[in-house]
């Protein structure tokens, strides 16, 4: 859950900032902002643990290296496009389909105890999936819904 720190931290200082600078608490703007400066973290992350993270993807998918870096430039492009009013929309679907996609790497990754920041087998394992990912799975598909598609 310390990456949705991220999210709401930024979503905070963006209706602060909205609120100095317009004069007016802006939701739509700030929501959106926080989800670009998430997913672009996430998407960066990529690069920095490409090992672990191709280590997540499940055995019978080919070219592990190829899909880390290809979810991870278009983790980053959705963060841009969330931004950009005439696409948010189908950018927060196509977030939310990503979303569900790449839960499956998720459970691969709890259920072979993997810990994409070592590039081990010493993650926190099935107590990650309950505790912390399908939660965090749950916040990051209804903000992105509620902030991408129907506030927009």
């Amino acid at each position: 859950m310390k990456l949705l720190t991220i999210l709401f931290v930024t979503f905070i200082l963006g209706l602060l900032g909205t609120k100095i600078f317009q004069g007016d608490w802006n939701f739509l703007f700030s929501g959106n902002l926080g989800m670009a400066a998430f997913i672009i973290f996430t998407g960066l992350a990529h690069f920095k643990f490409q090992k672990g993270m191709a280590m997540m993807i499940p055995e019978w998918i080919p070219g592990k290296m190829f899909w880390v870096y290809f979810t991870g430039v278009l983790e980053i492009a959705a963060g841009i496009g969330v931004m950009i009013p005439s696409i948010r929309e189908l950018t927060a679907v196509l977030l939310i389909v990503f979303y569900l996609l790449v839960f499956i790497a998720n459970i691969n990754s709890s259920r072979k105890n993997i810990n994409i920041f070592k590039a081990d087998f010493t993650g926190p394992g099935m107590a990650y999936l309950y505790k912390e990912r399908i939660p965090m799975q749950v916040i990051l598909i209804a903000w992105t819904w509620y902030f991408g598609i129907y506030l927009n």
